[in-house]
């Protein structure tokens, strides 16, 4: 691990541009429904974010690539369940995860107009709900209002404590960036692995009512 993160912090300081289009294409691709569900773009995110306490990378630059990438992939989710309407959620790859859209639905219907907002911190229906809330017939300027709000906040929880975790070790615990970097990322992907494991678990215990919910309510 130690020599992962030297290996990671040498080829940032040589290409930080990059750094910022993997945090945009990490935010954009969680969007994806279905596929953005198994694309754990918020630990890549947590995991850079370290990057900014030790000074490898910007936290305006991060902030916006991360803003930017969310805002076009729900925003383009989104679009895509409104010209589609209904039809989109059940054509592939919708078609192949019933359970998995049944759970869009229901926590879109359960929530309404804030599933929205909430989807933005909860996997996996965070790359769905966006294209429901289009196929179901939300308003786009509803939207908007509601995602955008969801997507800052988002953002900032997700860059802000790693930042300011690497520098308070730094400073007040008097550890050195690369000590701090190795301890937040290592601690991301332990997290990360519980949470999508627990997350897995519930899900493949809830997959075949989803599917048999789905089957009664569009059959």
């Amino acid at each position: 691990m130690t020599d992962f993160i030297a290996h990671l912090s040498s080829l940032v300081a040589a290409h930080a541009g990059l750094a910022y289009f993997v945090v945009f294409l990490a935010a954009l691709l969680e969007a994806v429904p279905v596929f953005g569900s198994l694309i754990p773009g918020s630990t890549i995110i947590l995991a850079m974010s370290a990057l900014i306490g030790s000074g490898e990378l910007k936290l305006l630059p991060v902030m916006l690539a991360a803003i930017v990438g969310a805002v076009i992939g729900d925003g383009s989710a989104f679009w895509i369940g409104h010209r589609s309407e209904r039809e989109i959620l059940g054509i592939w790859p919708m078609s192949r995860y019933p359970g998995l859209v049944g759970q869009s639905k229901t926590f879109f219907n359960r929530y309404g107009t804030l599933a929205v907002f909430f989807a933005r911190f909860v996997a996996p229906v965070r790359a769905l709900v966006p294209l429901t809330a289009g196929a179901l017939g939300m308003p786009p300027l509803l939207f908007s209002a509601v995602n955008i709000p969801a997507i800052l906040l988002w953002a900032s929880a997700h860059i802000l404590p790693g930042a300011l975790a690497i520098s308070a070790l730094h400073h007040y615990g008097g550890l050195p960036h690369h000590f701090g970097k190795l301890i937040w990322i290592a601690a991301v992907i332990v997290v990360a692995a519980i949470i999508g494991a627990g997350t897995w678990w519930r899900y493949r215990g809830r997959g075949c009512n989803l599917s048999a919910t789905v089957d009664k309510r569009t059959g």
